[in-house]
């Protein structure tokens, strides 16, 4: 293999890690600050794409529809976490568990009665359908690359949001110590319902996002959903900055696990994650 190609799979990893880094900075947001174990996240990502789907259709533009798109997964975490997940905050795990993933079948089934199960694709938009050459027979996908610059930008405005502003002062303190932020008279119902709906949202981002590159189908949601509570695991449930370096390391480990040992690319994964918890069982970073 040579330099090239490496380059090539090396952008592949950073680009599929930080796309799963949209997805489990929300999941880690969501549990690190609301305590809720939630296996419908995955749901999320796939509600995304296929709003991406029918929105872009329906408008003629991806943008367009990225941005209608935004405004109804907020709506839609909203009103989850009002009407359901507020429930949860003393209730044991269990409860948790078998709310999201009943959540689950139930947008799988939806999502059946509304598109069908056929797999679908979302094209590129006509500004970013470019490749950049890098030998006279290699190029690399405009598009991707903006997928890179999309998600590093939202890293860097979730660090800003949660280290910098009053916001994210109270989303700390709310994952800290819930009972004393009542004490002193915030609205910690506010904040995690600000909370979800922003997990939500960045899942469905992602999924949007990834539309035209992954395609639209079924199911979807179930190996984001698996991938990224492994990124949670390895990053340290809570940490935003600790997602972000556990995704690319796996998103580079899968990558060029696949590439050079294809007999065990499903297991590539696991091994990273046991060797980071054999070092650090709490994760890589403790703080959200």
């Amino acid at each position: 293999m040579d330099l090239h190609t490496l380059l090539i799979q090396l952008l592949n990893g950073v680009q599929y890690g930080l796309l799963l880094f949209l997805v489990a900075s929300g999941l880690t947001l969501i549990f690190g600050t609301m305590g809720v174990i939630n296996l419908a996240h995955g749901s999320f990502y796939m509600v995304g794409a296929y709003m991406a789907f029918v929105l872009s259709s329906a408008t003629g533009s991806l943008l367009a529809g990225v941005v209608v798109g935004l405004g109804l997964s907020v709506a839609l975490g909203v009103a989850l976490e009002w009407g359901l997940f507020s429930r949860l905050y003393h209730r044991d795990h269990l409860d948790q568990v078998l709310l999201t993933f009943g959540l689950i079948l139930v947008f799988e089934e939806v999502r059946s009665l509304l598109v069908g199960n056929d797999v679908h694709g979302v094209p590129v938009p006509p500004l970013l359908a470019g490749s950049i050459p890098l030998t006279a027979t290699l190029s690399y996908p405009v598009y991707r690359l903006f997928i890179s610059a999309v998600c590093l930008a939202i890293a860097g405005l979730l660090w800003v949001l949660i280290q910098r502003t009053r916001l994210g002062m109270m989303i700390r303190a709310g994952a800290s110590n819930r009972e004393m932020v009542q004490s002193l008279g915030l609205n910690i119902e506010l904040i995690y319902r600000v909370v979800f709906a922003l997990g939500v949202a960045l899942a469905a981002f992602a999924g949007m996002i990834a539309a035209p590159v992954s395609s639209v189908y079924p199911g979807m949601g179930t190996h984001v959903l698996i991938i990224c509570f492994v990124v949670v695991v390895m990053g340290g449930i809570g940490s935003v900055r600790g997602a972000l370096f556990a995704a690319l390391l796996i998103g580079v480990v899968d990558t060029f696990g696949r590439v050079f040992l294809p007999q065990a690319a499903g297991v590539t994964v696991y091994l990273i994650m046991a060797a980071v918890l054999l070092w650090r069982p709490e994760g890589l970073f403790r703080t959200i």
